[in-house]
């Protein structure tokens, strides 16, 4: 896939809105495939969601109930050595998963967090993340941040020449 930042600019072009430039081919299959799965449980979901912590998790989904998902994408062994950070999901999250593709090793995979295996067409949940329920204000000012994110990338798709003009997201 070509990079989508256009030449001499440092914004995401209209053409692929959820590619910021950072994302391994592979991340972006495993993305997408994980993305389909929550839609098809009736979940909205959005990609790269700042949270109150400042972490960035890869796919908040926002499900019928009002339960957040986290899914924390890995594309290889390495991207998951790498990451130390994920357990700090949890104080976000209903459900904390992780979601792959058939090439890397699922029992590398915590045993504490749920997994998702994608092809990128599509995934299924192999292992069902153990609940653990946000606290109503935690709930109320994640549900805030997924519903002003995801105004401010409609709104960007819309009024391209704004984007980062103002702070937000």
């Amino acid at each position: 896939m070509a990079s989508t930042l256009q030449p001499g600019a440092n914004r995401i072009s209209l053409t692929d809105p959820l590619v910021d430039g950072r994302q391994s081919d592979n991340a972006l299959k495993v993305w997408r495939g994980a993305a389909r799965l929550l839609r098809s449980m009736d979940f909205a979901c959005l990609p790269e969601v700042t949270l109150a912590s400042g972490r960035r998790a890869d796919l908040l989904g926002l499900g019928p109930r009002h339960e957040l998902w986290i899914i924390e994408v890995k594309s290889s062994i390495a991207d998951l050595r790498a990451d130390c950070k994920w357990p700090d999901y949890r104080m976000h999250c209903d459900r904390l998963y992780f979601a792959t593709h058939p090439d890397v090793p699922l029992d590398i995979f915590p045993e504490d967090a749920g997994l998702i295996l994608s092809d990128g067409f599509g995934a299924e949940i192999i292992r069902e993340a153990p609940e653990h329920k946000l606290p109503a204000a935690t709930r109320k000012a994640v549900t805030h941040r997924f519903a002003r994110h995801g105004a401010l990338r409609l709104h960007d798709l819309t009024d391209p020449d704004l984007r980062g003009s103002f702070a937000g997201y």
